[in-house]
Order: structure tokens, then sequence, then C-alpha cells
């Protein structure tokens, strides 16, 4: 269990981050380098020395770090993201390049390395993905053969970030026992890296491919000292790095949306702001707003969980990142949309911002390779427990406040339910399509109670100390109902969808007790609720006094 950083800490690393990259990086130089596809590696490496030490968030205290949960990391890369996503990858990558050694390497090694990042501010890069592999780490081609003293390493890695800026990489290769981790420091004989990739987005972050021609790594660089556990090590940070890339998508959407309210305040159509026109806030920020707070709900809640103690939570991190990428990428795009033919161009920023965030779909996992990661998770639930898992949620769901639209959150849950029951007797999960769209609703179903728990922990003040604030409880209930209407909506009508179509003509549906009546009923009031949150939004009401 960690408490993290303070709030006070926190608070003040947040504020600092954002004066030093306004300083170091304004508008007109983030678009400069981004044009160039420049990484601004120097300020990288201010930002993880003595000017401003971020790496000491992410180290924990007997390394000489500051000892961040994950929560704490989340809040930072949320920060980092909004100010650029290229630089928060760059810095972020470091953690993840080190984080085979924090939960898989010897006391000596976590000194050696970890102390170095805290101490030194020196850059790590995480080297998996190959060209043929992919997201499947157990496809490795790149080879680790024992010799005296150590290993000889053999293969090729792609779309490493920091791949020609680090310092040192940790690389998984496969030894006689199994797929291993190993620290290979800059300078060795044989190592060598591409030129940096010519990318979409994200082109303030180095991404380059890495050769290993021979390469001989001591054997105490041997991660844990044992072969063969490399797999295991990567599972268990897979929760906490997922997490930390849904931050990304959450903090990119916001940034964009943030953007987009702005531009509508002054921009004038018709006599009179965009601002003031629900055929452009009930479309391009309110749906988006409420999606990018489902998000944060699920985050922040698997944060604390993993604070705890509860383990790597692995489905829940790929939930959390689903959910932040994608609704980070939807509400970059339509900000594009909400500034017309202005948002088609670079100096408005959120042109920039879409090709940033839509690598947050892709890295640590695409929203495919999750949608399969968490169907499959929650499937076993679902018949462990002979389909009582979601039920028994939607039953939670009674005891909270009823403005928090907890009720209609249950419906969601209780719909899930149904369809994945509809699945099993049919065997209908033998169709992979199937299986991948259960995946999102699963999401929808489970983020729906994760945002009604929070609604009714801000009513009770019972947030935690560290939690986002920007909206007040009644605002928050608000959002809460409008995202568990969209969430019960979509598993009911997409959820039937899917289950008839994959039914062979004439079989029974199988979709008895889906209540869509009551789902449909459950849609009262929506637009009213996106009016509040508009008018919250725009600061045309005193959220205190709605209820």
């Amino acid at each position: 269990m960690t408490d993290g950083l303070d709030l006070g800490t926190l608070d003040l690393m947040l504020d600092a981050l954002g004066e030093f990259v306004a300083a170091a990086l304004p508008e007109e130089r983030l678009l400069e380098l981004d044009r160039d596809d420049v990484c601004p590696e120097e300020t990288i490496r201010r930002m993880c020395g003595d000017e401003l030490g971020v790496q000491l968030a992410f180290v924990p205290e007997d390394y000489g770090g500051m000892g961040g949960g994950a929560f704490d990391s989340y809040r930072i890369c949320e920060r980092l993201a909004r100010l650029d996503l290229g630089v928060a990858t760059s810095v972020f990558a470091t953690f993840l390049g080190s984080d085979p050694i924090l939960f898989g390497g010897t006391t000596e090694q976590k000194e050696r390395w970890l102390g170095r990042i805290a101490k030194e501010g020196i850059l790590f890069a995480y080297g998996a993905t190959e060209p043929e592999a992919g997201s499947d780490l157990g496809a490795l081609r790149t080879t680790a053969t024992p010799v005296e003293g150590g290993y000889r390493i053999n293969g090729r890695k792609q779309w490493i970030s920091n791949g020609s800026i680090a310092d040192a990489w940790s690389v998984l290769a496969l030894t006689p026992s199994g797929p291993s981790w190993f620290v290979v420091e800059r300078g060795a004989d044989g190592f060598s890296t591409a030129p940096p990739e010519d990318k979409h987005g994200i082109r303030l972050s180095n991404t380059a491919a890495l050769y290993l021609d021979d390469v001989f790594v001591p054997a105490e660089h041997l991660v844990g000292l044992a072969e063969g556990q490399g797999l295991t090590q990567a599972q268990n940070v897979f929760g906490y790095t997922r997490l930390m890339v849904a931050a990304f998508g959450l903090g990119g959407g916001w940034e964009a949306t943030e953007r987009a309210i702005r531009y509508s305040l002054d921009r004038v159509q018709a006599g009179a702001t965009l601002s003031t026109k629900q055929g452009y806030t009930h479309k391009l920020i309110v749906p988006h707003v409420v999606r990018l707070e489902a998000a944060r709900a699920f985050i922040e809640e698997s944060a604390a969980r993993i604070d705890a103690g509860e383990g790597s939570l692995n489905t829940e991190g790929a939930i959390a990142k689903y959910l932040a990428s994608e609704a980070g990428n939807a509400a970059a795009e339509a900000a594009i949309q909400a500034h017309g033919g202005y948002g088609y161009t670079k100096p408005y920023l959120v042109e920039k911002i879409k090709r940033d965030v839509r690598i947050t779909t892709i890295y640590e996992g695409t929203s495919e390779i999750l949608e399969m990661t968490i169907a499959r998770d929650r499937w076993q639930q679902h018949l462990k427990t002979r389909g009582a898992c979601y039920r028994d949620a939607a039953a939670a769901m009674a005891a909270l406040p009823a403005q928090t639209g907890a009720a209609t959150a249950a419906l969601a849950l209780d719909a899930l339910a149904t369809v994945l029951e509809s699945c099993r007797t049919g065997r209908l999960t033998r169709n992979q399509h199937v299986l991948l769209r259960l995946g999102e609703l699963i999401a929808y179903a489970e983020a729906a109670g994760s945002l009604a728990r929070r609604a009714a922990a801000a009513l009770d003040g019972r947030l935690p100390d560290k939690a986002d604030r920007r909206f007040t409880s009644a605002a928050l209930a608000a959002v809460s109902r409008v995202f568990a209407r969209e969430a019960a909506m979509k598993i009911a009508e997409e959820g039937a969808r899917w289950v008839l179509g994959a039914l062979p003509a004439g079989d029974a549906a199988g979709l008895e007790g889906l209540r869509a009546d009551d789902v449909r009923a459950a849609q009262r009031g929506l637009l009213a609720d996106m009016d509040l949150i508009a008018d919250v939004l725009y600061d045309r009401v005193d959220p205190q006094e709605t209820s």
C-alpha cells in the first residue's frame, strides 16, 4: 500500500510542470518542433534533472525518489499530456523502460538503475515491440544466448519511445528458459539505433528502431538474475502503464475541448456566439466532456485500488486506457470540427493535438487488443459466477443516491448481464467480432458504475484528497446521469444487435430480461441535463443551486 505524495507536494509538482513547459516550449516553439519533427531532448533532460525533477515522483523513496503512487502518476501524466503529448511520451518512456527493474529487479539492480534515474536523470527506453510481433510479446525473435560472463543479444526492436536518445534500454529477449529482460547501456558494441520515425503525431517524442547485433551484456544485467521471467514481469506493470496512457488520452482530449470552449465564446455566427447554440455545444462539447469524465472516474478508482495494494489490475488498466484513449481521440476530432476551417490549420493547435492523441489508441495495446483483453477476462467472470457478477453490481447501485443516475447505471449493468448470458447460451463468443464488441460494452457498463460511485462520493464529500475537482458535486451528478443513459442505451441496443446478428436465422433471440423499454424510458430528462452541463462549462449557472 502506498500513500504517495501529499496533496501539497503534488500540487506544487503540477504547477511547476505547467510553468516550466510554458517557458521552455511556448506554442510557437511547439509548432516549430512539430513541423521539423524534432524531439526537444535538452528540455526533456532538464525536466528529468535538478531544474525540475519530475522523474523523482516516479521513483520509490528507497532509491532516491519521492515515492509517488499510481494516483500521483495519473495526475502528472494528465498534466504532461495537456502541455504536449510528445513531451509527455518522452518523459514517461523512462518510467516505462525502468518498470521491469522496479517490479522484477534485484535490490542491487534497483539501487543501481533507479538510483541513477533519481540522482542523474538518465533516460530509459522500453524495448519490447518487434517488427513482426506487434503487441504479442510472446512472439519474440530477439534472442539472448548465454556465453561466458553474460549473454549475446541479437534482434531488432521497433517503435521504441526514446529509442535513440536513451542512456539505457530494457530489452526483452528470448533465452533458453524463455523471455527475459536485459539492461543494455549506451555504447555497447553491436548496439545501434535507426533514424527517428517520421510519425503522424507526437513528433516531439523520439521514436526509433533498435538494432542488436551480437551485443554482449553482463550476466548481472539480466533483470531479476533469473531467466524466463520476462512476460510475468511485463504483465505485472500493464495495469499501471495503461492507466498512465489513459491519463494521456484524458489530458489530450480535455486540452482540445478546452480550446473549443474558448473559441466558441468569441466566435459569432448569425448574431450570437457559438457557445449559446445548443446544436454546437450538445454535439461538439458536452458528449465528449461526459465520456472523458467517465474515463476519469474509472482511472481514479483504479489508481486508488492499485495504491491500496490490490495488485496490478491489468483488466482495469485495459478498460481505463480503452475508455480514455477513445474518448480523447473523439474529443480532439470534435474540437477540430468545433473550430470550423480554423481547426484544420496548424496555428490553432487542435489539429496537432488530434494527431498527437491518436497514438493513445495504439501504443501500450491497441484498442482492439484491449477489447479482447477486457472481454476474455470478464467473460470468464460471467461464467464462473453463473451470470451473477453484473447482476450483483447492478443491485449494488441501488444504495447510491438517485441523483447520480445510479438506477440507470444499474440498468446498463443488468442489460450487460442479459447480453452476456445470451452469448453464452447461443455460443456466440466463437465469433471474434462479437467478443470484441462485448469488450466495448463491458467498458461502458463498468464506467457507468464507476462514475455513479464517484458522483455519490462527491455528494457526500468523500472524494480522495488528490482527486480532480473541476466539477461540483451537483454538476458531476448530471455528468453521471448523462453517461449512464448513454451506456444503458448502447448496451441494450448494440448488445441486441450483435446477439441477433450472430444467431442463425430462425434461432430464438434469447434476450429475455433485457428491459429495453426501461432503458428507453430512462432517457427522459437527457436534454435538460445536457443543458445544465453546458451551462456549467460556460459559467452560466451556479451548479450548487441545481439538483
